[in-house]
């Protein structure tokens, strides 16, 4: 029966992402408009406006090589990243654009259909990051922002345009993962942190409801102990290769927390709806199976963007190493998948079935 479950995800797995790559005309938007908060998952250049030398950012090569223009826009892999590909799923020609590149009569005309606030490096935490990055935007500031947006289209349309624009569009958000992996440095109560962790997260998406926000699509968090960075520092500590199994464990847990967290935040909250991803599945039904009709990763260890062992040694830019075929790597750099990956991901919170997400889609969210 179990091989048979299997044997049944991955078919409709694969056919989702057939069906989505095959897909030649653009549906109608499903949405007025989508708002997107998180870190470097789904940052779309804010960084790039950040005063500070150190920042993290990606606005230089080899970021960007398979992005339409081929240039670096700030995005943290090879082209689009889970927020564009979702969104395009979504009916928008473009992803949101990223909320501090807009200006006085560009900031009136898209904060109707969505803005992006995300920033690489942070976190839930407001400490999150700075001590590696010098400057991010931590979620609370995200929403300081997001809030002076709605104080502007309620002072152009009216509270009840704004509140109706606002409820019937997607608030996305992918965060957490910088504050795990800056926990796991300097280890301490695990289940003190993690319930810290989602105690925060509950705060920001009920903050999100009290302006308006009704239909939330969350990415819980992957299985940070595979990524690139991290098998070099099993490597360097234990002398052996693999996966840094501590990080995943706190990965796998976190789930199951931050699900029950918005199972009882829809409860409380009237109109509060939800469609939750599971990365970590996610990725991990990805690592057993690599190739399939629908994808084929070939190096499932190393980035694709880099030097030394995993590809995570030295850093991704115009002088690292760079694989000539992105379509075959999991990951870009190492941190961060590839588009290919993205794409997965995005059709799988789009479309898939309660083995990824619960208990709704996007696609049956967006549709409430």
């Amino acid at each position: 029966m179990a091989n048979q479950t299997a044997s049944y995800v991955l078919v409709a797995l694969c056919l989702l992402v057939l069906a989505a790559k095959g897909a030649e005309a653009r549906q109608p938007r499903l949405v007025p408009a989508m708002y997107v908060f998180g870190d470097s998952t789904v940052d779309v250049g804010n960084n790039n406006f950040l005063r500070s030398s150190s920042v993290a950012r990606a606005n230089f090569p080899h970021y960007g090589v398979d992005f339409p223009s081929s240039a670096p826009t700030g995005r943290f892999s090879n082209g689009f990243n889970t927020a564009d590909l979702l969104a395009q799923l979504l009916g928008f020609q473009m992803s949101p654009p990223a909320f501090l590149s807009l200006r006085g009569s560009t900031m009136r005309s898209r904060m109707y259909k969505g803005i992006n606030f995300a920033s690489a490096g942070s976190g839930l935490a407001d400490n999150t990051g700075h001590l590696l990055f010098g400057e991010v935007i931590p979620m609370s500031l995200q929403l300081d922002y997001f809030a002076a947006v709605v104080e502007h289209m309620t002072r152009v349309s009216g509270s009840r345009k704004t509140a109706s624009l606002l409820s019937r569009s997607i608030f996305f958000i992918s965060t957490g993962s910088n504050d795990m992996i800056e926990y796991s440095v300097s280890r301490g109560n695990d289940t003190e942190f993690l319930r810290g962790l989602v105690a925060t997260y509950k705060r920001y998406v009920t903050a999100l409801y009290t302006m308006g926000a009704r239909k939330f699509s969350v990415i819980s968090i992957p299985p940070l102990g595979c990524l690139p960075s991290q098998r070099l520092r099993r490597l360097k500590q234990m002398g052996t290769q693999g996966c840094y199994d501590p990080l995943n464990d706190l990965s796998l847990r976190s789930y199951p927390m931050l699900a029950a967290m918005l199972q009882q935040l829809a409860y409380e909250l009237p109109g509060m709806t939800y469609s939750l991803g599971d990365a970590f599945s996610m990725v991990s039904f990805v690592f057993a199976n690599p190739r399939t009709n629908a994808w084929s990763f070939t190096v499932l260890e190393a980035a694709c963007c880099g030097g030394g062992p995993f590809g995570a040694a030295y850093a991704c830019n115009q002088t690292a190493p760079l694989c000539l075929d992105r379509e075959d790597h999991l990951f870009w750099d190492a941190n961060h998948p590839t588009q290919a990956v993205s794409g997965i991901a995005a059709q799988t919170l789009f479309a898939g079935n309660r083995t990824f997400v619960n208990p709704i889609n996007v696609r049956q969210l967006a549709l409430l």
